[in-house]
């Protein structure tokens, strides 16, 4: 079997600087888990005896705890210093600027949208950062405009790093179509742009698309979604043992992409695997 990679893949910025932070911390522990990728956890875990805290009951005064690189609630991050001193911060740059940019534009008596996942830990911190919790929305599509009610006619706009842009510009059209004022802040992340195309174009043009990362990793998943637009054979793994052979029948060629919490290592076992198939 022909394998070819997409011309951008895998491990972005912000998490290769958080898994150099965590192989630097030996016996610390994350707040939660540090990336979307079981495998990397374990081997931090494995190789530098790095744990995780799910709770923030769980911290004790002489730990050194590492914040995810999702980030943590603007209370959660308060009360963790509280409990220890020794707090590291591996929270993503790009996933900073919308927390301060919800901060800013909230003090400013403008009403939050975030295009994002509500439940997705990034977003669960984006929003804490505003000054009226009731006032700061999350959504995942135009059509969920309308259960909204917002509290001002100035309306400050942000976007999960990983979402699609295609999306969030649709969502953007409607807001500037019913409201006075819109500030737009395009907090999508350039890698994530960077990965999405190059799947989109490769999958264009094989037989088979494998993408590898984390099941529940957002980034991941809009790779897939990506992809079986333009080739309905694409399946989503986590690593190698989940990869089956009978995909591959009557396939000449097969593209691979992996999401941004995915490592060298993991990726390089499923091109061996299927380059013997």
């Amino acid at each position: 079997m022909k394998v070819k990679l997409a011309s951008s893949y895998g491990f972005c910025f912000g998490v290769k600087r958080a898994i150099k932070i965590a192989e630097e911390y030996e016996n610390s522990a994350t707040m939660g888990p540090l990336i979307h990728n079981q495998n990397e956890i374990d081997r931090l875990k494995n190789n530098y005896n790095v744990g995780l805290y799910e709770n923030l009951t769980d911290v004790k005064p002489d730990d050194t705890v590492i914040i995810r690189t999702h980030g943590i609630p603007k209370n959660d991050l308060k009360e963790l210093k509280q409990k220890t001193k020794k707090v590291i911060n591996a929270t993503c740059p790009f996933v900073t600027t919308p927390q301060q940019i919800v901060k800013k534009m909230s003090e400013e008596n403008y009403s939050i949208l975030i295009f994002g996942d509500e439940h997705h830990p990034e977003v669960k911190g984006v929003k804490s950062y505003g000054k009226d919790k009731d006032d700061v929305h999350a959504i995942l599509s135009k059509e969920d405009l309308v259960n909204i009610n917002f509290k001002y006619d100035k309306i400050a706009t942000v976007a999960q790093t990983t979402r699609k842009k295609e999306m969030y510009l649709e969502i953007v059209n409607e807001l500037i179509l019913k409201n006075k004022e819109v500030r737009v802040f395009n907090t999508i992340c350039d890698a994530t742009f960077e990965n999405q195309d190059a799947a989109r174009e490769l999958s264009k043009e094989v037989d088979i698309m494998v993408i590898i990362g984390g099941k529940n990793s957002s980034n991941t998943k809009q790779l897939h979604s990506i992809c079986l637009e333009n080739c309905e054979d694409s399946y989503l793994i986590e690593n190698v043992q989940e990869i089956e052979s009978k995909w591959f029948n009557n396939k000449k060629l097969c593209g691979i992409t992996a999401g941004a919490s995915t490592p060298d290592w993991i990726i390089q076992q499923v091109v061996d695997n299927i380059e013997k198939i």
